[in-house]
């Protein structure tokens, strides 16, 4: 017989350590898959509340989706109370801002041409032919039914440029006079006057804007005709995210408000809503699909008047060429077409049709000078 040592099993191997990093559970995926290469890790970025960027101002909240939101408070109360008959090539008190992005299309009716002569860097004159406008004018009635009246304008125009001085004045065959001052006065306060006269007793208007810019929010007060007095404050909350609020106070009407905004973006997509005490409710939604092509959505409740629209619209830029249509919850479909045939030289195609009130507008016309 051997001895015992011998005869015993040899002890088994020590068990071999665990590869640092492997999970305790197993290697599972993370034995399969290759290992990530070094530095490919996706670091958080912390985001530096103390450093955020500067809103858009509150009045422009919605401008990818339009030229101005119509959607505020304090301007749709004081735009209800001004009803200036405006043809559809004028210049309004609130339509001076045109957006690049805006997918709202400057729908007219008839024939169109504007011509614009740049006499210096600074100085301009449009007779603007915003110019000879033939078209109809269309006349309330009880009825359904649209009644237009046939009717031509001509309009000039002169405009100063300046990095801290902008002056753009509109006169028009009807006596209308249209005027807008916007001057730096600081390099965070601005001053802009905004200013229509007519003929008509009580519908002249005017409003003065003292806009402060800060490193991450914006503030304006407003002092207007008719007693009107206003104040909006617009904040970042987060890089993308941007809240604020507006009160006004009518005078002659005995009226107030308040309205809430939001606003979120990022580099593909804008969204928007408003609230007013108006009864006004408003979303907008803007998505770039590529470089060439946007498409938005709005939405409009009033609680007042009960009336709830919805609208889509696409903005297309072609080579030669910039596509913009929209079509409404009413059955309304407009599309507007701007082709630029020579430097400086563009065509122009509007329509819309709204089938409900058998309304048709189909113009065209053509823009001479940059």
């Amino acid at each position: 017989m051997g001895s015992a040592a011998s005869a015993a099993v040899p002890p088994p191997p020590p068990p071999a350590q665990a590869q640092a990093g492997a999970p305790p559970y197993g290697p599972g995926l993370a034995g399969i898959l290759p290992p990530r290469p070094e530095g490919e890790e996706k670091k958080e970025e912390k985001v530096d509340y103390l450093n955020l960027p500067c809103p858009v101002p509150f009045e422009e909240i919605q401008r990818e989706a339009l030229s101005s939101s119509p959607y505020s408070s304090s301007f749709y109360l004081f735009n209800q109370l001004v009803r200036v008959k405006c043809c559809c090539c004028g210049i309004g008190l609130y339509d001076f801002i045109a957006l690049s992005m805006s997918l709202k299309p400057e729908l007219f009716e008839g024939l169109r041409f504007d011509f614009t002569k740049g006499l210096n860097q600074k100085f301009s004159l449009s007779h603007s032919f915003h110019s000879v406008f033939m078209g109809s004018l269309e006349v309330p009635a009880q009825s359904s039914e649209t009644i237009k009246v046939p009717t031509a304008h001509y309009e000039f125009g002169a405009n100063f440029l300046d990095p801290k001085l902008m002056l753009i004045g509109r006169v028009m065959t009807d006596g209308r006079l249209n005027a807008r001052v916007k001057c730096d006065l600081t390099e965070n306060l601005t001053l802009k006057v905004n200013a229509q006269l007519t003929q008509e007793a009580h519908y002249s208007q005017g409003m003065f804007n003292f806009d402060y810019k800060g490193s991450d929010y914006r503030s304006q007060f407003q002092i207007g005709n008719n007693a009107f007095y206003g104040a909006n404050y617009i904040q970042s909350v987060t890089p993308n995210l941007s809240m604020g609020t507006e009160i006004f106070w009518l005078g002659h009407q005995r009226k107030s408000g308040i309205g809430f905004a939001s606003r979120y973006n990022t580099d593909k997509m804008v969204g928007t809503l408003q609230v007013a005490s108006t009864g006004i409710v408003a979303l907008s939604y803007v998505q770039k699909v590529s470089e060439k092509v946007s498409l938005a959505s709005d939405f409009m409740y009033n609680h007042m008047s009960k009336d709830v629209t919805a609208s889509f619209g696409y903005d297309y830029l072609l080579r030669q060429c910039r596509l913009r249509g929209k079509i409404d919850s009413n059955g309304v479909v407009a599309a507007y077409l701007e082709e630029r045939l020579n430097m400086g030289v563009n065509f122009l195609l509007s329509a819309e049709i709204d089938h409900c009130k058998k309304n048709y507008k189909f113009g065209f016309g053509m823009t001479v000078g940059e």
